[in-house]
């Protein structure tokens, strides 16, 4: 049996005065950019970045009042000025499998359509396992690409993310999950064993496509990365795009986290269907940059997606395809049996059919792990994700409309 939790609360429906700035989320560049506006000299500037990267990132400090090396009168400053604030967790669904999907909300910002004030809403999916927490998290409010697959691409683009919404992500996913010094952990889901952080990798498989959102998924995992703080290291940092060409190399060279390609067929006619993008930029392309991919390797392959979809993409000779146009390219193929979700016409492909599939893809020399569907009881897996936005702002402005 699947739980939800409904955390939100009325939200005005005016805004009455300005917020602090936040400062989680922020870069180090950025945070001695913060400090300056308060007046803390350049010459001390490196030491409090230091001081505050560690509080904010490693102690998962939620007030100034805590960080007792640093003096009343700055901590007095910074809280006039700043605050510590995550976004505000809407609700919480934890899966029948541990799975839990949080829809949080952001802070409002000038690009959103909001009704009364309130932000932008994307969720956030949290898969545990025995030996890791993978956490799946979103590069933009909605989305583009109109996968004729994926619930997630029905929803209309509303904005990129800031590096510092990404950031904030794992924040409240650590939170919540009790992975920081002197926080508890739930009790009631599987979470990863003592001695281990509960959130261990990150994929950036939620809402959006990353590399429309380029310059802030790389300042992201340059933050989720750094070794100070958050420690989460780039060869367990994934990336997943389905395909924008331009900005492949650049990922590689710039963040250098490991690739995934959304893929999902092997003949540019299917794949114009299926995954949109491929029209701009066909697979003889995306393959192309594939192989050029900055740091690939047998050692760090790069993943291929492939839902099955039932008589649309499954058959032996696709399987047979799959691997020719893989050659060469240091692969391993995860097959994700689809996930349905309501109002699609597709549907999951039969298990003898993803088990012949995986039996020519692996006997090719190639990985091809069939994943496991977690969390579709709450809409959680893979192709699944789809905000409440539309209905919460629909509530809120229905109650704005009833006070008129």
């Amino acid at each position: 049996m699947s739980l939800a939790f409904d955390l939100s609360q009325a939200a005005p429906a005016i805004v009455a005065a300005l917020p602090k700035t936040p400062l989680l989320g922020l870069t180090r560049v950025e945070l001695a950019e913060a400090l300056g506006a308060v007046g803390v000299p350049e010459r001390e500037r490196k030491m409090r970045v230091a001081q505050l990267w560690h509080w904010i990132y490693f102690q998962g400090a939620q007030s100034f009042d805590v960080m007792l090396n640093v003096s009343k009168v700055l901590r007095a400053t910074l809280a006039d000025h700043y605050t510590l604030a995550r976004p505000d967790v809407v609700t919480e669904q934890v899966s029948k499998d541990g799975t839990r999907k949080w829809l949080v909300r952001l802070a409002p910002n000038k690009l959103d359509r909001t009704a009364g004030g309130l932000g932008s809403e994307v969720e956030i999916v949290y898969i545990p396992e025995n030996d890791r927490g993978t956490l799946c998290i979103s590069s933009q409010v909605g989305c583009t690409l109109s996968c004729a697959f994926c619930h997630t691409g029905t929803q209309k683009l509303v904005r990129n993310l800031s590096s510092a919404e990404i950031v904030a992500q794992l924040v409240v996913a650590r939170d919540r999950l009790g992975d920081y010094p002197g926080l508890t952990a739930p009790t009631d889901g599987l979470i990863p064993g003592e001695g281990s952080r509960a959130v261990s990798n990150i994929v950036f498989m939620g809402m959006g496509e990353p590399l429309y959102n380029f310059d802030a998924v790389r300042e992201a995992v340059g933050v989720i990365s750094d070794g100070d703080g958050l420690t989460v290291s780039r060869r367990r940092i994934t990336v997943s795009t389905a395909g924008v060409v331009p900005q492949i190399g650049p990922l590689g060279r710039d963040a250098g986290p490991m690739l995934a390609i959304s893929l999902h067929a092997v003949r540019d006619d299917l794949r114009d269907v299926l995954v949109p993008l491929n029209k701009k930029y066909p697979l003889a392309e995306l393959l192309a940059a594939c192989r050029d991919y900055p740091g690939a390797s047998n050692a760090r392959r790069i993943t291929f997606e492939y839902v099955m979809l039932k008589g649309i993409n499954d058959s032996a000779a696709e399987a047979r395809e799959l691997v020719r146009l893989l050659k060469g390219i240091p692969a391993k193929i995860n097959l994700i049996p689809f996930n349905p979700w309501p109002g699609t016409t597709y549907e999951c492909s039969d298990w003898e059919a993803i088990e012949s599939f995986s039996d020519i893809v692996f006997n090719a020399g190639y990985a091809s792990p069939v994943r496991t569907p977690r969390g579709r009881d709450i809409l959680a897996a893979c192709g699944q994700l789809k905000s409440e936005t539309e209905k919460l702002r629909a509530r809120a402005q229905w109650a704005v409309d009833d006070e008129a």
